[in-house]
């Protein structure tokens, strides 16, 4: 069987992908060096509650923003 042309995909796709091939390491390594290139997290220490996510606003408005249709 050949192996999917990960560098092909967008960042959805290889996400899925690699969720629906749980045990493709291949894909797992794509996956998380395309997070590394992307750069597009918001990096935060842990919360203790949810009211502790008020002093992130950036992080709360990219979840809203990603979590719409």
């Amino acid at each position: 069987m050949s192996q999917p042309k990960f560098q092909a995909m967008s960042q959805k796709e290889l996400q899925d992908y690699m969720l629906s091939h749980r045990d493709d390491q291949q894909a797992f390594y794509a996956y998380i060096d395309r997070l590394h290139q992307e750069g597009n997290w918001i990096e935060m220490p842990p919360v203790d509650s949810v009211e502790d996510l008020e002093k992130y606003p950036e992080f709360t408005a990219r979840f809203r923003q990603n979590s719409q249709p």
